[in-house]
């Protein structure tokens, strides 16, 4: 997707580069008549920004046929695991908090009280997944543990004085052959 942004940036560039020109040119031959040179030029600068709109719309579309959010392009794949997550002042409320390695787990999240940044590490330096949990409202997050171990759960927003403490740990085991 970049490159298409790219070149169609560098495409453009190059056209207003080209009609910069254009006009740099034009500035040196004597002056004709003066209304037909207006005229030429409206029709031209018309001709341009409906070119342009049309081009910009379609360069919009184009570049955000694959839409990145999973819920407003195809429906998300069902999981294999769902776990209801609500945030409190100042603690994770998991309803279940242990999984099988590689299995499609679906985060639940919501708050019953202020905004609460949903972060799931690995390791305690590797963000593994994050989402928001909001009061009066269900957020989904769809995460598949490749590794077995644990991994913590913690708020990224802060959400009052004891925030540094809202800690949550998910176990995720060995996956059963």
């Amino acid at each position: 997707m970049q490159n298409v942004a790219w070149i169609s940036s560098l495409i453009l560039m190059a056209a207003v580069a080209a009609v910069f020109l254009w006009v740099v040119a034009g500035a040196s031959r004597p002056p004709g008549d003066a209304a037909a040179g207006a005229r030429a030029a409206l029709r031209w600068r018309n001709g341009l920004f409906w070119a342009a709109l049309v081009a910009g719309v379609v360069i919009s579309f184009a570049t955000l046929w694959d839409w990145p959010i999973a819920g407003h392009a195809a429906a998300a794949p069902k999981a294999d695991v769902t776990i209801r997550a609500t945030g409190h002042q100042f603690r994770w409320e998991l309803d279940r908090d242990t999984v099988q390695a590689g299995q499609l787990v679906e985060f639940e999240l919501t708050s019953a009280d202020v905004n609460h940044g949903f972060a799931i590490y690995r390791d305690k330096k590797t963000l593994v997944a994050q989402a928001q949990a909001m009061p009066g409202y269900v957020n989904k997050l769809q995460v598949r543990f490749a590794e077995a171990g644990e991994y913590e759960v913690l708020c990224l927003e802060y959400c009052g004085l004891a925030h540094h403490g809202m800690r949550a740990v998910i176990k995720v085991n060995a996956a059963s052959k």
